[in-house]
């Protein structure tokens, strides 16, 4: 069982401090996908390249303490992408691939952080551009190689993923649009989609348990009021190799907790 993990640090010094290194030496992924790194690569060298026996490989962001993306894998890869977007957003540190090709595969596991709009117009304008360019890019990519996203997706697509369904329809991460886009990605039939949201694979009828995020204001965390916003999206054949999946609740690393799912493939 390959065992593959996602988490939005929210801080990898922060989450450090909070137990988080031990947790993924206890559960021993075989990747883990991280988000919201907070860091630049002056502040991880010789502290966090290596995480509990996995070799990380990072897209920072220029802007100090914000964003950056990594995948900490025990297997040596074939490649290594950094950046997807050159024009725009690879200066904020949200796209890193790790492939591991073979004679008789392509494969790649992305970490990938994707915006958030909830700062104001001018941020959610940036989101719907880096949505309509991840599109684009995910299509291509899936035409030529299997591969699992896995990251802090800041959409919640359906009305089970969030608690306050009702009172978040016009605020950024459950807009009519940012569904629409998910819909359009998952879609089964049509050209523009064709990607398996693996979670709802395995648990489509999950409510309450469902949610990765929750926001520090208030009691949310302990009223679970919250957002199922990290995902995997696989392309189907590797999707279909799902078989086990888990959101560790148990320890509070950030203000996400960490997705884990089992798929029946060894590297």
């Amino acid at each position: 069982m390959f065992k593959l993990t996602s988490l939005n640090l929210n801080g990898i010094r922060s989450a450090t401090t909070k137990g988080v290194h031990a947790w993924i030496e206890a559960t021993a992924p075989d990747c883990i996908c991280v988000q919201e790194i907070k860091a630049q690569a002056p502040d991880m060298a010789g502290r966090f390249e290596v995480l509990a026996g996995m070799k990380g490989y990072f897209q920072f962001a220029e802007k100090k303490g914000y964003s950056g993306v990594g995948v900490y894998t025990r297997h040596e890869p074939s490649d290594v992408i950094v950046g997807f977007d050159a024009e725009e957003f690879d200066a904020e540190g949200r796209y890193v691939e790790v492939r591991f090709d073979t004679p008789s595969r392509k494969f790649s596991i992305i970490s990938s952080y994707f915006p958030s709009g909830s700062s104001g117009e001018e941020r959610q304008g940036a989101k719907f551009r880096f949505l309509a360019k991840m599109h684009a890019h995910l299509m291509a990519l899936k035409s030529e190689r299997e591969f699992i996203l896995c990251g802090d997706i800041n959409i919640a697509h359906q009305q089970a993923d969030l608690k306050n369904w009702r009172g978040n329809q016009k605020n950024s991460g459950f807009t009519p649009e940012e569904r629409e886009w998910m819909t359009k990605l998952l879609h089964k039939t049509e050209i523009t989609g064709g990607l398996i949201d693996v979670y709802r694979q395995l648990q489509p009828d999950t409510t309450d348990a469902c949610y990765t995020w929750w926001s520090n204001r208030g009691q949310a965390y302990a009223n679970n009021v919250g957002w199922r916003l990290d995902y995997h999206l696989a392309t189907p054949t590797t999707a279909a190799l799902a078989r086990t999946e888990s959101i560790y609740k148990g320890e509070k690393f950030s203000d996400h907790a960490p997705i884990t799912i089992g798929y029946d493939f060894a590297m």
